[in-house]
C-alpha cells in the first residue's frame, strides 16, 4: 500500500469520527490534534477507537517487534478502562497497525513531538504508563502536567530490569522485595520512594487454557532471546537448548511443550537461530514418528503454565512469572555463564532450582530426572516466592495496581489545583 493510499485511509477515519461526534469538546480537540487542514500527505496521525479523551495514556515508542511488551498488559489495562479510561498513544505506524489485533481499547497514532504535545495539553489525561524504557519515552517525559509511571514488561533479575532512566519517572511499579533489593542495589542516589509495589496484575487474569494437558508428564521449555547486547544475553538455546530437547525426548513418558520468546523467530544470532531450527526439526520427527510434542512459537505462556507439570527456562520473567502461579512444580533455570556465585546473587531464584550450565550438560538427562521427578527444591521455591512477590495473593495485584493509579491520579489533580489557584 503507498503511503498517499495510507494517508487517505488515515483522514478517512478521522472524518468518520468527526462525523460521528458533531460540534463536541471531543471534536474541536481531535480536529485540532489530527491536522485536518494538513496536506493531504500525512503520516503523523493514525485513529482508532476514538473520540476517547481518557484518564491514562499508555504510551509506547518502539516499532511492531516490541508489540509484546504491550500485549502481556493488555487484560489489565482493559480491566482498568472500566474505572479509569484508557488511551493507547503509539509513535510508530506498525505497533499502533499490530495493536489492532489484540485489544479493542482506544488507540492513537502520533508520530510528531508538537502532536504528542498537543495531545497531552488538550486533553483530560492525568497519568501515562510505560512498559519499556525506549529512549523515546523522555518525550513524552517532557510533559511536566501528568503523572509519569514506568511498569516495565515482566518481573525477572534480567540486567535490563533495572536503567539509571529509573529516576526520570514519578514512580516505578514494581513486583516485591526482590525488585526493590535490585533497585537499591545496582543504582546510586535512587529515590527509594519512586517504588510502588503493585505485584504482578498480569498473573491474575485467568486465561482461556491454550493447552490441552496429556496423560504423560508434560514439561516445557522456554527460552528467552539472546538480548540487546552480550550483557542482557541470558538464553539457554545456543549453548544449551538442543541438549536439553534430546534429554527430554529420550524419555518417552514425557511430553514436550517447546515455546520459545517471541523474538527468537527473528534471531539474527546464527547461533540461536539454528539451534531453533535445530529443535524444530527434532520435535517435528519426533511427532512424525507418533509423538505429541508441542510447538507454540505465538501462544500465550500464561495460558500454558496450568496444563504443564514442570518447567524448564532461562533468567527472564517467564521462571518467576512460573514461581508466582505454579509455586509447587518443578522448575529448572539455566546459567550460560557457568558462574554460579554470580548467578545465585543475581537471579536468586536460581538458589530454590536445578541449574543447567556447562558443568552440569554433560549429565543433562540425569539432571532433569532428578529435577522432575524428585523434585527436592520444592520448600525452598516456596519461601522464594514470598521473596519475590511477597505475601500477595491471586486477585491481590489487580485491585493494588488499581488502587495505586487511582490514588495518584487524586493526588496529581489536587496538586495541579492548588498550583493553578497559587498562579491566578
Amino acid at each position: 500500500m503507498s503511503s498517499d493510499h495510507i494517508s487517505v485511509s488515515i483522514k478517512s477515519s478521522v472524518k468518520n469520527v468527526l462525523r460521528k461526534v458533531g460540534r463536541r469538546p471531543e471534536a474541536r480537540r481531535i480536529s485540532g490534534l489530527m491536522g485536518l487542514n494538513a496536506r493531504p500527505v500525512n503520516l503523523n496521525i493514525g485513529v482508532s477507537g476514538i473520540p476517547v479523551p481518557g484518564t491514562v495514556a499508555v504510551y509506547f515508542g518502539d516499532g511492531a517487534d516490541k508489540i509484546y511488551q504491550v500485549t502481556q498488559w493488555l487484560p489489565v489495562l482493559e480491566e482498568l478502562h472500566q474505572k479509569q479510561e484508557v488511551l493507547l498513544v503509539f509513535r510508530t505506524l506498525s505497533a499502533f497497525k499490530a495493536a489492532e489485533k489484540f485489544t479493542k481499547l482506544p488507540k492513537i497514532y502520533i508520530r510528531r513531538f508538537s502532536d504528542l504535545m498537543d495531545l497531552y495539553d488538550d486533553n483530560e489525561l492525568k497519568l501515562v504508563i510505560y512498559t519499556n524504557n525506549s529512549r523515546s519515552n523522555f518525550q513524552s517525559l517532557d510533559h511536566p502536567r501528568l503523572v509519569h509511571v514506568h511498569v516495565n514488561h515482566g518481573e525477572s533479575d534480567k540486567l535490563s530490569m533495572v536503567s539509571n532512566k529509573a529516576k526520570a519517572y514519578d514512580k516505578v511499579f514494581v513486583a516485591g522485595p526482590a525488585a526493590i533489593k535490585r533497585h537499591e542495589a545496582m543504582l546510586i542516589d535512587f529515590d527509594r520512594s519512586k517504588l510502588e509495589v503493585t505485584g504482578r496484575p498480569q498473573l491474575d487474569i485467568d486465561f482461556a487454557l491454550e493447552l490441552d494437558p496429556s496423560d504423560k508428564l508434560d514439561v516445557m521449555y522456554a527460552p528467552t532471546w539472546e538480548g540487546e547486547n552480550e550483557d542482557n544475553n541470558y538464553t539457554s538455546l545456543d549453548k544449551y537448548g538442543v541438549a536439553i530437547i534430546e534429554a527430554l525426548l529420550a524419555t518417552p513418558s514425557w511430553r514436550i511443550i517447546y515455546k520459545p520468546h517471541p523474538r527468537i523467530q527473528t534471531s539474527k544470532n546464527p547461533g540461536v537461530a539454528q539451534a531453533h531450527s535445530r529443535i524444530m526439526e527434532l520435535l517435528e520427527l519426533a511427532n512424525e514418528s507418533g509423538a505429541e510434542h508441542v510447538i507454540s512459537e505465538q501462544g500465550n505462556i500464561l495460558a500454558m503454565f496450568e496444563s504443564t507439570d514442570a518447567l524448564v527456562t532461562d533468567v527472564s520473567s517467564v521462571g518467576l512469572d512460573y514461581l508466582y502461579l505454579q509455586p509447587s512444580k518443578p522448575l529448572v533455570i539455566s546459567d550460560r555463564r557457568t558462574n554460579r556465585e554470580i548467578l545465585h546473587r543475581d537471579a536468586p531464584v536460581a538458589q530454590a532450582c536445578h541449574v543447567v550450565d556447562t558443568n552440569s550438560i554433560a549429565n543433562i538427562g540425569e539432571l532433569l530426572n532428578d529435577a522432575l521427578v524428585h523434585d527436592s527444591h520444592k520448600d525452598e521455591r516456596l519461601e522464594m516466592r514470598k521473596f519475590y512477590f511477597g505475601e500477595l495473593s491471586r486477585g491481590d495485584s489487580t485491585k493494588r495496581f488499581q488502587d495505586v493509579v487511582a490514588s495518584l491520579i487524586d493526588e496529581r489533580t489536587s496538586k495541579l489545583d492548588n498550583f493553578r489557584g497559587w498562579h491566578s
